[in-house]
């Protein structure tokens, strides 16, 4: 993770354009400015940024679906659930899956796996507009190389 850039995804494990999945991974770093005031002398990740890792992962399913032509905005969290804390060092699965995709909107399932089982779900709700400029779209397809999703490149 880079929670300073604030990219919670570290790597894209597995698409499923067919079956609207996605998995993904991350590593929570095992220092980090946030966790000084979160809290001291037990660091644990803020839920908030659990929530933002399981919207991220559904963001890039929906990007891979929409061929890119098209960016996720997040528009509301319909339910979350927090399971369980997150330590420094820990390893992370996240798994995201469609609902529903059109009217310019997305409804989405996501969860966040460790270790030690379930830590999170959340129900995330996107709205889905063309990019706003050229720049940002080509920003996320280079994001989207870097996690490793195969993008093609007149995506």
């Amino acid at each position: 993770m880079r929670l300073e850039y604030f990219q919670l995804v570290d790597h894209v494990d597995m698409v499923n354009a067919a079956a609207g999945t996605i998995r993904a991974s991350a590593e929570v770093p095992r220092q980090s400015t946030i966790f000084e005031g979160h809290f001291p002398g037990y660091p644990i990740l803020p839920g908030v940024l659990l929530v933002e890792a399981m919207a991220q992962t559904a963001g890039h399913l929906i990007l891979v679906l929409e061929k890119f032509q098209r960016m996720p905005f997040l528009a509301q969290i319909e339910t979350a659930k927090l399971r369980r804390f997150v330590e420094p060092g820990s390893k992370l699965s996240l798994s995201a899956s469609l609902v529903h995709l059109g009217s310019g909107y997305a409804v989405t399932k996501a969860q966040v796996e460790g270790e030690v089982g379930q830590i999170a779900e959340a129900g995330i709700r996107f709205r889905c507009m063309p990019f706003p400029a050229p720049a940002m779209r080509e920003l996320m397809l280079e994001n989207a190389r870097r996690l490793g999703l195969d993008v093609p490149m007149q995506a």
